[in-house]
């Protein structure tokens, strides 16, 4: 006979999910201490560090959600945990078992011989710096597509094998960008450095842009582009670099790019890595960067004509 899966709806995982973790200590009398804007609760001897519907035991590194607390703290199984939260039994949905997918190589699109139009769009453009640029072309992180002379920005794992492609047109009127087909999320465009700091944005000109602005021993620091609002890159850096102990959410400034800073923030939280959430002052670091550098011109141009 074979088994069935069973898991709650959707929106009974979510809403068991969001419980405030100090509403529901509170109501079984126990006592909790502000630190900040999270509050410290004690298990046992050992210090729990709670923001909302999150926890992070101290001691021994592991954290979760409120549904991970209850069956933590509480001894509880899931069902049971489910329960308890929600308040009532409540319906069941037999699923089937996820369809795992072969993962099939990466489709690089064909180099071109050069590299002019790329560096057109990326210098003048977009405003990146030049040294910047060739630091990625010379570790062949950037190249120009021979078909249609794409901006082209690769992303390797730790074996140094190609794994994520993103694409952005180079022309004056195109709009075009997106993903090689294959591409791995967790290997997006990334740079590995020896620091304790990682920086994720949302787009590979917008690492660029703000490594342009901030290039004081930039290749210390490791950085990535998710190519997205993901964090499948972040994790997977998190993984490969165990020396990384502070994350900077450079996201862009727009609802849906500080929305996930937010959640990313959270998940972060509850593995016990500290993470600071930087903003824009524009949209994004490309259009922070074309800003600062029209101010530098404007500067240079009002120098010349007092020297006249």
């Amino acid at each position: 006979m074979s088994t069935k899966y069973i898991h709650f709806t959707d929106e009974q995982k979510e809403q068991a999910r969001q419980t405030d973790i100090c509403e529901l200590l509170r109501s079984q009398g126990e006592k909790l201490k502000r630190s900040g804007s999270e509050y410290e609760w004690h298990d046992g001897s050992q210090k729990v560090t709670i923001r909302g519907n999150l926890w992070f035991h101290q001691y021994e590194q592991e954290g979760g959600d409120a549904i991970d607390f209850v069956r933590r703290f509480y001894n509880k199984t899931y069902q049971e945990a489910m329960d308890y939260l929600l308040g009532e039994r409540v319906g069941r949905l037999a699923v089937s078992p996820p369809v795992i997918r072969e993962r099939k190589p990466l489709a690089l699109p064909e180099r071109n011989d050069n590299m002019r139009r790329v560096y057109a769009y990326l210098l003048f453009r977009r405003g990146l710096d030049r040294d910047v640029i060739n630091t990625f072309a010379h570790h062949k992180m950037i190249f120009e597509s021979a078909k249609y002379h794409n901006a082209v920005f690769v992303g390797f794992d730790q074996k140094g094998v190609p794994r994520h492609a993103n694409m952005r047109g180079t022309g004056s009127e195109s709009t075009f960008k997106g993903n090689a087909e294959n591409s791995a999320p967790e290997y997006s465009f990334h740079w590995t450095g020896q620091s304790p700091y990682l920086l994720l944005f949302e787009a590979p000109i917008d690492m660029l842009s703000f490594i342009s602005m901030h290039k004081k021993n930039w290749q210390q620091h490791s950085y990535a582009a998710a190519c997205s609002v993901s964090d499948r890159v972040l994790f997977q850096m998190l993984k490969d670099n165990p020396n990384i102990s502070e994350v900077f959410l450079c996201l862009d400034s727009d609802e849906p790019g500080q929305a996930a800073a937010k959640r990313i923030s959270d998940k972060l939280f509850t593995q016990g890595i500290n993470a600071k959430i930087l903003v824009p002052e524009h949209k994004d670091w490309n259009e922070d960067l074309l800003y600062l550098n029209q101010e530098e011109n404007e500067v240079k141009e009002s120098c010349q004509v007092l020297q006249l």
